[in-house]
């Protein structure tokens, strides 16, 4: 992990530069429940951690803008012109911040000068825990900074998400950004994605940590399969409006879906619509539980996640399962369940503090014998949202 020092330096070396720079930090996110309800219209209840994006940067007195990431320092320096932010292919992982800018200035925020931003994430690459979300939010707060801009953080949010969706063309919900922006520390906060409405829960873990398991395999079924399940369950929210006048799946409880659910003709589907009415009600239950400090409810509730995700949805495979279903056999563990898209990634357990060096090893022994390589453990604590940390200098 790299000291504020350690990233000051890398700045000026980078860009040749004396200027001390401005620093931000925007969060990855976990999503404790309610996983593939956000394009349902249902609730989800994500909180921001301590692992995320650190950005740096310093005014230009040209149009230049100069993007470094110390995570991927065999691409360089990309370089583009205030006057020509579309999207490029070969500026890679720099599209992101580029199309906030972007959106900034359609949006009538006057940004006439460039800057120079080395970027740093300590976010694992593909573990699934939103590094895109941060490097745009975290973006977003540099720009607020540096040029002296009141962003509303909400605009800011939905801003980030228009680059996700039309910049980059990726078809994603608001969840990410919407837990990198608002995030609270010792908070997860419930979202309804639907009105954007939401509620912060005190997460009391007391003598538990959250734990996140890294399958260490990549997602690489994630984006074909997500794109599946979006249209079953659109197929069964289109079968069910022939019954009831209902916009989204996240609108039913379950007792209204036990109802009608033979209004949906293909059983598949059926299955997928019923994950997702089942999961909101879980996400709901799940806040009440965290209100209550009532941690083995709220933990049991992720087992539970697993299972529909597993079985109704289908989007868990080999690795997910058997990291999460070593990590129910271990003592000290309350809860566990796979997190994000799917197909690799994560899961994450709540687990007493003093027994996770034993969890990981046991869990990683299982894992390594049946599939042949190493999961990755990491203790996440809930932190803030984006922010800027430390002010440099202001040119």
């Amino acid at each position: 992990m790299k000291t504020a020092e350690n990233l000051i330096r890398d700045f000026q070396h980078t860009f040749h530069t004396k200027k001390i720079p401005r620093m931000f930090f925007a969060p990855g996110r976990i999503n404790l429940i309610g996983e593939h309800t956000d394009y349902n219209g249902g609730h989800v209840f994500p909180a921001s951690i301590s692992y995320g994006t650190y950005s740096l940067g310093a005014k230009r007195d040209d149009q230049k803008l100069r993007f470094y990431s110390m995570n991927f320092p065999k691409i360089g320096i990309i370089e583009c012109d205030l006057k020509n932010l579309e999207f490029q292919e070969k500026h890679d992982w720099a599209n992101y911040p580029k199309g906030i800018f972007l959106y900034l200035i359609e949006a009538g925020f006057d940004i006439s000068t460039g800057a120079d931003i080395l970027y740093y994430g300590n976010i694992p690459n593909g573990a699934g825990l939103s590094s895109s979300a941060s490097i745009e939010l975290v973006t977003g707060v540099l720009v607020e900074g540096l040029y002296e801009k009141e962003i509303n953080r909400l605009e800011l949010i939905k801003l980030g998400q228009k680059v996700e969706n039309r910049y980059i063309a990726v078809n994603s919900g608001i969840m990410d950004q919407f837990a990198v922006g608002m995030g609270k520390q010792n908070h997860a906060i419930l979202l309804n994605c639907d009105t954007l409405e939401y509620n912060y829960a005190p997460l009391h873990l007391a003598d538990h940590v959250i734990m996140i398991m890294n399958t260490n395999k990549e997602r690489k079924l994630a984006d074909s399969k997500y794109n599946e399940r979006r249209a079953e369950c659109e197929a069964a929210l289109h079968d069910l409006q022939n019954k009831l006048e209902i916009h989204s799946l996240g609108e039913l409880t379950p007792e209204q879906f036990e109802e009608n659910k033979q209004a949906i003709t293909n059983s598949t589907n059926q299955r997928r619509a019923k994950h997702v009415v089942y999961e909101n009600a879980r996400t709901l239950e799940a806040f009440n539980q965290l209100q209550q400090e009532n941690l083995d409810a709220f933990a049991k509730l992720l087992n539970e996640s697993h299972l529909s995700l597993r079985d109704d949805y289908e989007v868990t495979g080999r690795e997910l399962d058997t990291i999460t279903e070593t990590a129910w056999e271990v003592d000290g563990v309350l809860g566990a369940r796979m997190v994000g898209a799917g197909f690799g990634g994560c899961a994450i357990a709540i687990i007493e503090k003093d027994k996770t060096e034993e969890a990981k090893e046991y869990i990683n022994a299982v894992y390594q014998e049946k599939l042949g390589y190493e999961a990755t453990f990491y203790t996440a604590t809930i932190g803030d949202g984006a922010k800027e940390i430390m002010k440099g200098a202001k040119r």
